[in-house]
């Protein structure tokens, strides 16, 4: 059963009890990610999340480690565009354990300034590591091709001159600013009890008053086509991307299954036309992302360079005769039985139960339940799918490509 409480401090209380497990995972879900950065602060929130798990002023990163490796604990956290989770997962019998660390880092960082110094490098390093990585930085140039310099075009590690300039002070600020009640949401699911988990919270709560969602603003229409960035690898890695439907968008249901078909699963067309059949590609595939105000729909592969006309060819025709004609009943059929089974499946494990309900309250301010998610698909029909595909797939198309390119050997595009 899922439940929700606003807490006396500002916060959301958010839990979906299963009795029927040992384990529990508790999130904390802050309302703020890298969109809601100015230029200045180009990967604050990233950097923040990695130094609350530095420690407080009576926990130190070694003590809470230890203390989380013995009970099997398992701690994280990750940023987005659009928030910041930090979580941890344990045993029911050691939540209260789980409490007292996650509402200690949350509420008393202690930002100690060569903790600061020493994790400042620690993130420029991992900067170099994705730069490294041609298929995370041609996801990246997509993104800034698709959204400009609106901030959700920009990186989630941020700006290194940012993460090298940036004071305790400015941290602290930027902290003190975001990181209040009333832009969190505490997220639990497991074997717990939601109102000793709410009394729990608030006995433990110390942080500042007040806060709320942060303001922001949609990103203006796409202008650039094309972005290629000369590396010498041996495959070619490319996303060709447009505008999708925005996380409350009435067609986002279609928008599921019409990726479903094109490229979410073993069966879709593109795996199937361009792996399976011609054998171009290890792997290919296409996904949907969705913000508050905006979306976007990309195909990935990564093909010899050979091959890349050949692939975005092929690419060209399955969109265009997916926004001409829609899908048939059978990809509807498949479609509809995988995401319906994708979404019970997910209902197993604690730690995804958590994710959905913290995402869905945090995001939308409701927790749709699971069979009405799955209703929703099932009432899609080919006209929807249709609808949306004739939409979706004649928006303006980037194409982005990290390989042994230059612009000019795109000169006649295949978009």
């Amino acid at each position: 059963m899922i439940e929700s409480t606003v807490l006396p401090s500002g916060m959301t209380l958010v839990t979906d009890v299963m009795s029927e497990v040992r384990s529990a995972c508790i999130g904390f879900w802050v309302g703020t990610g890298s969109r809601d950065e100015g230029d200045g602060e180009a990967g604050i929130s990233h950097f923040l999340e990695h130094l609350l798990f530095k420690g407080t002023p009576t926990r130190s990163a070694r003590s809470i480690a230890e203390d989380t490796d013995a009970v099997g604990g398992d701690m994280n956290a990750y940023t987005t565009k659009e928030y910041t989770t930090f979580y941890m997962r344990l045993l029911a019998e050691n939540l209260d354990l789980g409490l007292d660390i996650l509402s200690d880092i949350m509420w008393n960082p202690a930002l100690r300034p060569d903790e600061v110094d020493a994790e400042r490098q620690v993130i420029l390093e991992e900067v170099l590591m994705h730069r490294d990585e041609p298929a995370d930085v041609v996801y990246e140039n997509l993104s800034l091709a698709v959204f400009g310099d609106h901030p959700l075009g920009r990186e989630v590690l941020g700006l290194p001159e940012v993460i090298t300039s940036v004071s305790v002070e400015g941290i602290r600020t930027f902290c003190d600013h975001h990181y209040r009640p009333g832009n969190i949401v505490v997220a639990a699911a497991g074997d717990i009890d939601h109102d000793l988990l709410a009394k729990g919270l608030e006995d433990r709560f110390s942080g500042l008053s007040g806060g709320t969602t942060p303001i922001r603003s949609a990103p203006g229409p796409t202008t650039q086509q094309l972005t290629v960035e000369r590396r010498d690898t041996e495959q070619a890695h490319v996303v060709l991307g447009m505008r999708g439907s925005s996380r409350r968008d009435p067609e986002r249901y279609a928008l599921s299954v019409l990726n479903h078909a094109l490229g979410g699963g073993l069966s879709s067309r593109l795996f199937q036309k361009v792996r399976e059949e011609r054998g171009l590609c290890y792997s290919i595939g296409s996904d949907r992302v969705s913000y508050g105000d905006a979306g976007l729909l990309s195909i990935s592969v990564s093909t010899s360079p050979e091959h890349v006309e050949e692939v975005l060819t092929i690419i060209k025709g399955e969109l265009e005769d997916l926004a001409e004609h829609g899908i048939d009943d059978r990809e509807l059929e498949l479609a509809k039985g995988h995401i319906k089974a994708d979404t019970l499946l997910s209902l197993e494990d604690s730690g995804a139960r958590m994710s959905r309900i913290g995402a869905g309250m945090l995001l939308q301010g409701e927790v749709i339940a699971p069979d009405e998610a799955i209703r929703h698909i099932v009432e899609v029909t080919k006209q929807d799918v249709a609808d949306i595909a004739a939409k979706v797939l004649r928006e303006p198309r980037v194409l982005a490509v990290v390989g042994p390119f230059d612009e000019a050997d795109f000169a006649d595009t295949f978009l």
